[in-house]
């Protein structure tokens, strides 16, 4: 378990987020052809449940850019990608528990330097004053004894979440700019064969 905040963590509780530096990026398959795809802001506030104000204020102060266009002045679009909306629904659950905004930006920098493997199994806890990174039912019932409040978000499952949210709006093209209906560009495919056939 990798924890978030000050003091160092002891014994099975291992330690805090960052502090053992980066990790590896352990990109698959699906996560390769996700960011072939980049979501527009309304369409990322859509799927994370945030106001276009925050989302707007989180990327000028650089708690979370988008990763795939940067707004540059007027007439252009942020775009951001699937891990970014991932993000920011993590970031608005946090901000909902009260966190300090110091612990929810060391937990997003942690998230960036994750593979794909590593955030289907990790949940993210905190007591309010730190983050913790658990990767097993043991690290969680680990941290749940030390007996102070805690709350979870199991990333995974915002993951999930997130990509059910996004099926049901616009995404587009990076490399092309196309809109593609329900984001994903196989269904996109067949949608164009099927309207050729009739």
């Amino acid at each position: 378990m990798r924890s978030s905040g000050d003091g160092a963590v002891g014994g099975a509780l291992g330690r805090r987020l960052g502090e053992s530096g980066p990790y590896p990026l352990q990109e698959s398959a699906s996560e390769s052809s996700a960011e072939t795809i980049g979501y527009r802001g309304p369409t990322a506030c859509a799927a994370a449940g945030i106001t276009y104000r925050q989302l707007d204020y989180w990327a000028r102060t650089g708690l979370v850019e988008p990763s795939v266009r940067a707004s540059h002045g007027s007439g252009t679009q942020r775009l951001y990608s699937f891990r970014d909306v991932v993000t920011l629904k993590i970031v608005k659950r946090f901000l909902d528990t009260g966190l300090a905004l110091q612990n929810i930006r060391a937990a997003v920098r942690h998230l960036r330097t994750r593979g794909v493997g590593d955030l289907e199994r990790m949940t993210l806890m905190s007591d309010g004053a730190t983050v913790y990174e658990c990767s097993s039912p043991d690290e969680v019932v680990d941290l749940l004894q030390g007996g102070q409040g805690i709350f979870g978000i199991a990333v995974g499952v915002v993951w999930r979440d997130v990509e059910t949210a996004l099926s049901q709006l616009h995404g587009e093209r990076i490399d092309t700019g196309e809109t593609l209906v329900g984001n994903h560009p196989m269904d996109e495919l067949a949608r164009r064969r099927r309207d050729r056939a009739v």
